[in-house]
């Protein structure tokens, strides 16, 4: 194959992938084009016909377990243990100020 990368072609790679390049940064991208092409073509010369496709170098197919529940999600021992529950949660005291609260006559303690 011939590894000439033309000028037009760095313009359209430019283009595409919208970059405005320097004469001397045109010029290494076509040095640069051409060296990764003259690579493909040396690794297109190996024979690999023998050598079986691979997509990871270790040769572990499917390690994930299988989903299994075995005890449950624990939800009736951890609220056995909630001093008051409700609608199968925890009841806790409220913690922010109802800002609506301070509006109300009366109101401003978010109660």
């Amino acid at each position: 194959m011939a590894n000439i990368i033309s000028d037009g072609t760095i313009e359209y790679v430019g283009i595409l992938a919208k970059l405005e390049l320097s004469e001397e940064e045109k010029e290494r991208a076509k040095k640069d084009m051409s060296e990764m092409l003259y690579y493909i073509d040396k690794l297109n010369e190996l024979d690999t016909s023998g050598i079986e496709p691979v997509s990871h170098i270790f040769t572990m197919n499917n390690v994930l377990r299988e989903d299994v529940i075995t005890n449950g999600d624990g939800s009736s021992q951890t609220l056995a243990n909630a001093p008051e529950q409700a609608e199968g949660g925890i009841v806790v005291p409220k913690t922010i100020l109802d800002e609506s609260a301070k509006m109300r006559p009366g109101g401003g303690d978010g109660v």
